[in-house]
């Protein structure tokens, strides 16, 4: 896997840093304080430029407003889920669709489609959070990669393949949630990434599936198992 300049960090379940060539930071799934598979030493962030946001589920959202108040990121989103975030707090919101790009500071995201639910628990009351997605980024050094968000495994993953290419494909693995091994490996063989890094498993006792169960199905793409904290580049 060549990120060209990239730091990609994972910080547990599906929550994802990355610091571009040109400086920038982006945060993918804004949970980490509370993210009990965070390491300590990677929840004080220094800061964020960026953040994206695939759904409204509190192990994807669970410091969105906290994270937004102190460090007043651009936050990307759907566009029920980022007006929430700007009544809660969020200053600077960019609200797109399925389908669309748009630049932000030096990547470019897509919004594309994921199968799952996202309804945001507001205190006691169930608030609508629009439809769940993912997103493929850009860079300026032309490295692309693909953030399923929480979702099954569906046919539209080829078109994701056709028109955008990603050579690094971040894909939920935990079962019960969203795919499993089984899924996941089929989805492997609709985009046909280079790489593949399993996340969302582990997190919590339903969440059973493994990489290694991932890498025995795959075995013609590069399967990066890492641990929260961990940094490629």
């Amino acid at each position: 896997m060549n990120l060209n300049g990239i730091k990609l960090t994972w910080l547990g379940h599906a929550t994802f840093r990355i610091e571009t060539p040109g400086g920038q930071t982006v945060l993918i799934e804004p949970w980490v304080m509370g993210n009990p598979k965070c390491p300590e030493s990677e929840k004080e962030l220094k800061k964020v430029d960026v953040m994206l946001c695939t759904h409204g589920h509190g192990d994807h959202i669970g410091d969105a407003v906290a994270i937004a108040k102190k460090y007043d990121p651009k936050v990307v989103g759907i566009p029920e889920l980022v007006t929430w975030l700007k009544n809660k707090g969020a200053k600077q919101i960019l609200p797109m669709n399925k389908g669309g790009t748009q630049t932000v500071g030096d990547i470019k995201v897509t919004m594309v489609d994921a199968r799952h639910s996202s309804g945001i628990q507001d205190g006691n009351e169930g608030i609508y959070g629009g439809e769940p997605c993912g997103y493929v980024i850009e860079f300026e050094n032309g490295v692309k990669i693909y953030h399923a968000g929480d979702t099954c495994v569906f046919g539209d993953m080829q078109i994701i393949r056709e028109i955008y290419a990603p050579e690094i494909a971040l894909l939920p693995i935990g079962d019960h949630y969203t795919m499993g091994p089984r899924e996941a490996a089929y989805a492997c063989n609709l985009l046909k990434p280079k790489t593949v890094i399993p996340m969302h498993f582990g997190t919590f006792p339903q969440l059973t599936g493994t990489p290694a169960e991932l890498k025995k199905l795959v075995t013609d793409i590069e399967i990066l198992e890492m641990k929260p904290g961990q940094t490629v580049t």
